[in-house]
């Protein structure tokens, strides 16, 4: 079975991951079935699903009506009408295995034999649910991230008797409906996300307990020396420190006792009012960027990375979807097998090695894939191979982490490599856009192309995670990556295929050139959390679309899609995505075969000119024109045009 082959899906449980799932699907444009053991239930999940509709039709992110959604939603008590024409069910009920075997024992009677069967578990072995059944080939799990409508990930798990075809559909299909799938490829406790999650919480859990470090300071330091979007203490809070404790007692595993202590005086976070901050009679969360001097982040992230090696030295896992994960899962600012790489494993290593002895504890064993890489010299990115190889090749443009830049046949091609944010702009980002525009070799290339990794988005803006710890003086220092692109002495092209949002849109403005496929999206949403572009975006786009339209777009917040982008003017060509490289690849040759000093000319004059009146915009020209006509290339130009042939420029 492939995806190609769901039409009908059913999903069992109307909570808040049953009706989150429904809504997603009916979304993606499948018919959807949503059951639950009682009409109340089902009539909360569905009224749930309505409202989160109508606010999302309120921001114009909805493709349709949200009525014509809805009608696809049929709802029932029954298992047997829901599930009888379903080809994929998702099992969404409370986490207890008696009650998920009765419902699949159910299933094998009810459904075709060809129906694809997933729970959507968290928690419990995708190899135990599938035991009800004779058939467990067809069992995987789809593990989504609460609320599903807003968390793009799906973790795709392999029971013990998964067959691939059913873990391949089940993969295509998550793409179907909009969510980044990975594989999990063994089906070990946690899956991938809370495997790495875990010593998140836990080792800070025991630095505290142990007297080693106070709360605030664990959270402070991980937030704002690190990078991470919340501290371990504030999350607990915020998912319920009872929920913790049930996961490390169920996994077997010693608790620390501040945990412990939590949960015995009912005090477990946001929901009960306190937990490790008070939310009502105090100010919550309110460590503060000092708080975090002293703080072993090292001894934390190191348990995490060890984590990983478990997970990809035991192929449950790819390096690249563990960092998917932690990052689309959990809103780490970078993957950590991409950040153990950073730090040096070898490091990584010698902590674990040290606390091990220290403590005599497990939890701080090395597992044997992480030791195996050390021994072998892949110790990260200095090495050249870590989790990852970083030897990109000839013409590769090295020292780079978050893109990808190559010199080819005298063309920069960068690509913004973050697939699993969909490439937002993060602070790290911005920087190595700035260095890379800035240092790079002119006399080496003729023009520069800007594009998004992954096939999703140019760019869905800046990844506010990462400014965090920012002062707002600061910020206002964030963007010169802009400016550098805007003033490059070369013609720079963005190819933009899917989202082009609020940064990413900036960044496209400060090109020279905007190509996009049809299916792209537009849009500066800033002003819906309270901001405004601030990387040049509203004067780009007074000065691209006129002021009537650019306010629009700022003022609204909305997305416009790429035909009306054309209209407007804001892209020089929407295209379909089969059109789309050969339509660059045009552009492209007339920049790389033009006349260097005339283009870099060109483009100062008509930049510069932009931002100063008639008169001395005129004037800018002349001497420009005046400039160039003493020029090789305005002689090759003009000697090829008396010969009838192509002129071939050398930039001098």
């Amino acid at each position: 079975m492939a995806y190609e082959d769901i039409d009908r899906v059913a999903v069992l449980g109307a909570g808040n991951m049953g009706h989150g799932i429904t809504e997603v699907t009916a979304m993606a444009g499948y018919d959807v079935a949503m059951r639950d053991i009682e009409a109340e239930l089902v009539e909360d999940g569905y009224e749930q699903i309505a409202w989160s509709l109508e606010k999302l039709e309120e921001k114009d992110l909805l493709d349709e009506p949200a009525d014509a959604i809805l009608d696809r939603i049929d709802t029932t008590t029954d298992l047997e009408e829901a599930v009888a024409d379903a080809d994929l069910v998702i099992e969404a009920a409370p986490e207890n295995l008696d009650l998920k075997h009765d419902i699949f024992g159910d299933l094998e009677a009810y459904c075709d034999e060809d129906a694809l069967l997933a729970t959507n578990t968290s928690s419990l072995p995708i190899t135990d649910i599938a035991q009800a059944i004779d058939t467990p080939e067809r069992v995987l799990g789809l593990h989504f991230f609460n609320p599903p409508v807003k968390m793009d990930l799906v973790e795709v798990i392999y029971g013990e008797e998964t067959s691939d075809e059913a873990a391949d559909a089940g993969y295509e299909w998550v793409e179907s409906i909009g969510k980044t799938p990975i594989y999990v490829r063994k089906d070990v406790r946690g899956f991938v996300v809370n495997t790495i999650v875990g010593p998140f919480g836990g080792e800070p859990a025991w630095m505290v307990s142990n007297g080693e470090a106070t709360i605030r300071q664990a959270d402070a330091a991980m937030v704002h020396r690190r990078g991470y979007p919340m501290g371990p203490f504030e999350l607990a809070d915020l998912t319920g420190i009872d929920v913790g404790y049930h996961v490390r007692k169920e996994g077997g595993g010693d608790i620390p006792p501040i945990i412990e202590e939590q949960v015995e005086a009912e005090e477990l976070g946001r929901k009960t009012g306190k937990g490790y901050y008070d939310y009502e009679g105090g100010d919550g969360a309110d460590y503060e960027p000092g708080d975090g001097e002293g703080f072993d982040t090292l001894r934390v992230e190191a348990r995490m990375i060890n984590r990983a090696a478990s997970l990809v030295g035991e192929d449950v896992a790819t390096p690249d979807a563990v960092d998917t994960g932690v990052q689309l899962g959990l809103g780490f600012p970078e993957g950590i097998c991409r950040r153990g790489d950073k730090i040096g494993l070898d490091r990584v290593l010698e902590k674990l090695e040290t606390l091990r002895e220290e403590t005599d504890d497990d939890r701080f064993e090395p597992h044997p894939y992480l030791v195996e890489l050390v021994e072998d010299g892949k110790t990260g990115e200095d090495a050249g191979a870590g989790f990852y190889e970083y030897d990109d090749g000839d013409g590769a443009l090295e020292g780079y982490h978050h893109l990808n830049a190559e010199i080819e046949d005298r063309v920069l091609r960068v690509e913004l490599d973050r697939p699993s944010r969909m490439n937002a702009l993060s602070a790290d980002l911005l920087a190595e856009i700035d260095e890379l525009f800035s240092s790079v070799d002119v006399d080496e290339i003729r023009c520069a192309t800007i594009e998004g990794a992954g096939d999703r988005a140019f760019s869905a803006g800046a990844d506010i995670t990462g400014f965090g710890s920012l002062e707002p003086t600061d910020a206002m220092d964030v963007t010169p990556a802009f400016e550098t692109v805007h003033d490059f002495p070369r013609p720079v092209v963005a190819k933009i295929d899917g989202y082009c949002l609020g940064a990413g849109l900036e960044l496209a403005l400060a090109c020279d050139l905007r190509i996009a496929t049809e299916r792209s999206a537009f849009g500066a949403p800033e002003i819906g959390l309270g901001l405004i572009p601030g990387g040049g975006g509203t004067q780009r786009l007074m000065r691209v679309l006129g002021e009537t339209r650019a306010k629009e777009l700022v003022f609204r917040g909305n997305h416009i899609d790429a035909d009306r982008a054309e209209e407007w003017g804001l892209v020089n060509r929407t295209v379909s995505r089969g059109e789309f490289d050969e339509t660059v690849a045009e552009f492209v040759d007339d920049l790389r075969s033009g006349p260097p000093i005339g283009l870099n000319v060109a483009k100062k004059v008509m930049n510069e000119g932009s931002e100063v009146g008639l008169e001395a915009a005129l004037a800018m020209e002349s001497q420009g024109f005046g400039l160039l006509l003493s020029t090789e290339d305005v002689m090759e130009g003009t000697a090829a045009f008396a010969e009838d042939r192509e002129p071939e420029f050398e930039g001098r």
